[in-house]
């Protein structure tokens, strides 16, 4: 058995041609806007990986898709991180669709069929920034139809998507204001992207600015949800982290297995591979130990708890990826970081599970609150 090998088959299985595709470019190539990723993952059928079966989708579970979002990234870290926020777009549609009024169900076969790609504006990177309270706002306009302002930035994606998934601030009948979930196809008049992205790590995520300005929606492509000002996550939002938190986490950890890889595969490598592999097989583990409970559960016996369990492994996979980095560059040696800038800028895109929200520094009240028996609340 070689390193990467279950996730590689994995991936292969579902996404027939994609590693090789992807193997076949160099990594500055990959990573680069416009990317040879996005078309390669769309031509593999990429965006139907996690639509239903019953959808015309490949139907990957949980398990499934974190192994292939590992050996994603660890061929284009910024097709891992793009993709994580389709596939967890395309999971919050399944979710809905349990409830819907069967819009859901017409856009997850639109998604399979067509092969369509989602960009996430669900989460802002603002710090301190509240993520189920985001800048877009939405108003019901006289004849029904919902208009939506604001802007989300960064947002993966925004210039291959075929759909734009935002959450937006909807007031209700009862005039309380609820998070809910809008549909917004790429050319609807008044979506706008902007230039955002200014590193060149992870550009080819395409990670750029999306602006609506009076951009008018009919009302079932908006779906709302019972969240309010206080933050507690209700059922649909508690799948959303709980897909975007494992699919993120393998994507980065893919990142970091591509410096290991480096390491194993050096001439005269090292006799003892465990200071390299240990930590990232620990957190891989247990990314995957969160997936198998998801499968073993219905959506609807999914809880609070379970997400501590999978930001758990996130945070915990933060620190092991931190540590492996560190050791994999010393490793390779200071003539491999002069002469081959892929295991610096490996070392530095792997970083950027730090920064995705909710973050640690962010979530050690609420969590604390959690172990003295209160909701889990989203800071």
């Amino acid at each position: 058995m070689t390193f990467l090998e279950i996730e590689r088959s994995t991936a292969e299985a579902f996404l027939p041609g994609l590693d090789a595709a992807l193997a076949a470019h160099p990594l500055g190539a990959l990573e680069s806007a416009p990317s040879p990723a996005i078309p390669a993952f769309r031509a593999a059928g990429g965006p139907a990986l996690v639509v239903p079966k019953d959808n015309g989708g490949l139907g990957a579970g949980p398990l499934d898709a974190v192994r292939v979002q590992r050996a994603v990234g660890a061929r284009c870290p910024s097709l891992a991180v793009a993709t994580t926020m389709h596939h967890f777009s395309v999971a919050g549609l399944v979710q809905t669709a349990a409830y819907g009024d069967g819009m859901e169900g017409l856009l997850l076969e639109a998604i399979a069929r067509q092969r369509m790609l989602l960009a996430s504006g669900f989460a802002e990177g603002n710090t301190g920034q509240n993520i189920l309270k985001p800048h877009i706002t939405a108003s019901r306009r006289a004849d029904g139809r919902i208009v939506l302002n604001g802007s989300k930035m960064p947002c993966s994606l925004s210039r291959s998507m075929d759909l734009l998934t935002a959450s937006v601030v909807l007031p209700g009948e009862d005039g309380v204001e609820r998070l809910a979930v809008a549909v917004v196809p790429a050319g609807t008049p008044g979506l706008e992207v902007r230039p955002f992205w200014g590193t060149p790590v992870l550009a080819g995520a395409e990670s750029d600015q999306i602006v609506l300005t009076d951009v008018a929606l009919d009302p079932e492509m908006v779906v709302a949800t019972e969240v309010t000002a206080d933050a507690v996550p209700d059922s649909l939002n508690l799948a959303g982290f709980l897909w975007f938190e494992i699919l993120l986490t393998a994507g980065y950890l893919g990142v970091a297995s591509a410096l290991v890889e480096r390491v194993l595969r050096k001439p005269g490598g090292p006799a003892d591979p465990t200071p390299f592999l240990a930590d990232v097989e620990a957190a891989a583990s247990s990314v995957e130990a969160v997936a198998y409970a998801m499968e073993a559960l219905e959506p609807a016996r999914w809880t609070d708890a379970l997400l501590v369990k999978a930001l758990c492994a996130r945070y915990a996979a933060q620190d092991a990826i931190a540590r492996t980095t560190t050791a994999c560059l010393a490793a390779l040696g200071g003539m491999a970081f002069i002469a081959d800038p892929d295991a610096g800028y490996l070392a530095s895109a792997a970083t950027g599970l730090t920064f995705h929200p909710p973050s640690r520094s962010r979530m050690g009240g609420p969590l604390r609150d959690f172990l003295d028996g209160a909701p889990l609340r989203i800071g």
